[in-house]
């Protein structure tokens, strides 16, 4: 993704970036005492101290660089949404009724972000009041301007979306399972809810909501919401969210769906054609649920079900609270890939529950939910699996390691002036997993569990920022255990880049059979054919595959795939290893398939690293952009935005 230079105005007051005068010292210490008097009480004298050491650099914890909105002044607590889906001219039209409460008497300016949204007008009890478009920037859209009436406590905003909304995808039926209905969905992480609802778009800012969505009659409305499996499709539907969250995790999505329950909290809503090999493919999550909440604490939202989009969704799954989007990639037909899931069931803890204040602090959402995915995997599925996707993912992450910029291998990052979608990579999920990892084995399982428990109930529906964790932790486990845990190498795992000397290294015996294997083959003392596979998971097909040297011969490459059938095969993680291998050796036989592959899929994780790969040689970027012309309608634009470089 394209980097952006900071914004040409800087403004103390609404908008939350730095200033010269140091106003925004104030804030966020005002914000970490908020935080720390309602959470676990924790000393502020220390994050006062780590607030201003951040602002020797330049940084203020808990300022959020990529939000126009004042919250610190006037706070949106809940929202009412009434909109209806306009398929033909791929809008959403309607209002948004906005509750407010001010930090003090007399603060009557409410900012809030937008997107290339068409603002029709602002009224307070039907009432029109003043408002103002600010200046645009490419990224982080229109700062909206209102000012408020001194006793109104809540104000209502007309508008309708742009068919290019960031953060909406609108499907022909072409583009579907069935073929016969239209599709649309919504991917607010990180900073595109403005470009469907005017809002505080900031993770710190949490609020309830309900909306009433209008539809064509043929379609069913879903949301991350309370959903009601047995409601009539009539075109119209009603939603409430009673727990406040951040305005990232409100997600709406419209089709041709229909409902199958796996467990009596949880099921799943697909088009008819998916329906029930994604239930069979997700029976377990009624199980990670269990097993989740008797070590964690108690599952907080109601239901857990399931939305199996399009396979044009860019990201592999999305926690939407109640209801997580899912790729249709991970049905692979024998559970293979379900540590997708359980990922983002644990979101329900971390991220959803206690979520990260700005998007520099993102490693709190995803390296405890990487850390909670692998734990969960264990209880469901064993060790054995357990040691092999830890071995997987942390060769993952030793990749980004090599690839990336110092700067982007440290788990606070620093995101000012950068798009914040740059923030994903394995560095938050893997390092950050990594990091707990270390902590539970110096401290034993059970007690990490103990604390893990303490530390989700203490900060439930409380967004937090590193600083905030690290005087918890200072405050709890670094007390508890000072023989054992050191403030020094904590701050180096957050602060440092890389991976720590002596950082914990999974391993698996699995895996050194199928080293032994691979390089048995490579000298040539077996034959592919001979290799006895018949008891291989995907995991061993995977470390096989991502661990062969960078240069294959063709004839090399012919017996792998006459063997095994790998270009062929119906596993799209698998595929995509056997494609970068393809790719990186020209093998031709496998680029038919890899065309189709990426006009097909639309999961970023798994058609980048072919891109990028393919844009390496004339050759090769020709051949991407033709696939990428051909698929560009059906990509999201969030996969458009990250791949048009490497074609262009």
């Amino acid at each position: 993704m394209k980097k952006y230079g900071l914004l040409a105005t800087f403004v103390c007051a609404p908008v939350l970036f730095a200033c010269s005068d140091n106003s925004h010292v104030d804030t966020a210490k005002a914000d970490l005492d908020h935080t720390v008097s309602e959470g676990s009480g924790s000393s502020t004298q220390t994050q006062h101290a780590r607030v201003e050491k951040h602002v020797d650099t330049g940084i203020a914890s808990g300022v959020d660089y990529h939000s126009f909105a004042n919250p610190n002044e006037v706070r949106v607590t809940h929202l009412s949404l009434n909109l209806t889906a306009n398929f033909e001219t791929k809008q959403l039209v309607g209002d948004v009724t906005l509750d407010v409460e001010r930090a003090k008497p007399g603060n009557n300016t409410l900012v809030l972000d937008t997107r290339a949204l068409n603002i029709q007008s602002v009224s307070v009890e039907g009432e029109s009041v003043p408002f103002e478009m600010g200046q645009t920037d490419p990224d982080l859209g229109t700062p909206l301007t209102i000012t408020l009436p001194s006793a109104a406590s809540s104000v209502t905003v007309a508008y309708s979306t742009s068919p290019e909304a960031s953060g909406v995808q609108w499907l022909t039926p072409a583009q579907t399972a069935g073929k016969q209905h239209p599709f649309l969905f919504t991917q607010a992480q990180a900073v595109h809810a403005r470009s469907f609802i005017p809002l505080q778009d900031s993770p710190q800012v949490r609020v309830t909501y309900d909306a009433t969505i209008k539809t064509p009659e043929a379609l069913l409305a879903v949301m991350s919401a309370s959903n009601d499996p047995t409601t009539e499709r009539d075109g119209e539907y009603e939603f409430t969210m009673p727990q406040p969250i951040p305005s990232y995790l409100i997600a709406l999505a419209i089709g041709d769906l229909e409902f199958k329950a796996m467990g009596k909290r949880t099921g799943v809503y697909a088009e008819p054609a998916l329906l029930e090999s994604a239930a069979k493919e997700f029976e377990d999550t009624e199980a990670m649920l269990e097993v989740t909440e008797e070590t964690y604490g108690p599952y907080q939202w109601d239901r857990y079900d399931l939305l199996i989009l399009p396979p044009s969704f860019p990201f592999g799954g999305m926690e939407n609270p109640r209801l997580s989007f899912i790729t249709p990639t991970v049905i692979a037909g024998d559970k293979s890939l379900v540590s997708l899931i359980a990922h983002e069931l644990a979101h329900s803890w971390s991220g959803n529950t206690v979520t990260n204040a700005t998007w520099r602090d993102l490693w709190l959402n995803e390296g405890f939910t990487t850390y909670l995915t692998y734990r969960i995997m264990e209880m469901i599925y064993g060790h054995d699996r357990f040691k092999k996707e830890a071995v997987l993912g942390y060769q993952d992450l030793e990749n980004d390691v090599a690839a990336l910029e110092q700067n982007d291998e440290i788990l606070a990052i620093d995101l000012r002036g950068r798009n914040p979608d740059d923030v994903f990579s394995n560095i938050p999920y893997e390092k950050g997993a990594l990091f707990l990892r270390e902590i539970e084995q110096k401290i034993g399982r059970e007690n990490f569990d103990a604390f893990l428990m303490q530390y989700f109930k203490d900060f439930a529906f409380k967004s937090i920022t590193t600083d905030t964790f690290i005087a918890y932790l200072n405050d709890t486990l670094i007390q508890q255990y000072p023989d054992k845990l050191d403030a020094n190498r904590i701050h180096a795992w957050i602060f440092e880049p890389g991976i720590p000397e002596g950082a914990p290294q999974p391993e698996s015996d699995a895996f050194t059979k199928i080293d032994d294997t691979r390089n048995a083959w490579l000298s040539g003392d077996v034959k592919a054919a001979d290799i006895e596979t018949a008891q291989w998971t995907v995991h061993e097909w995977l470390y096989f595959l991502n661990n062969m040297p960078d240069s294959l011969t063709k004839a090399q490459l012919s017996e792998l795939d006459s063997a095994f059938s790998l270009t062929s095969t119906k596993n799209n993680e698998i595929a995509h290893s056997w494609l970068m291998i393809a790719v990186e050796n020209n093998y031709q036989p496998a680029f038919d398939r890899l065309y189709s592959y990426l006009v097909s899929i639309g999961r970023n994780k798994l058609v980048k690293p072919l891109y990028r790969e393919l844009s390496k040689t004339p050759e090769g970027k020709a051949f991407a952009k033709r696939a990428f012309e051909e698929a560009k309608p059906g990509y999201h634009p969030l996969t458009v935005k990250a791949n048009e470089g490497y074609v262009n």
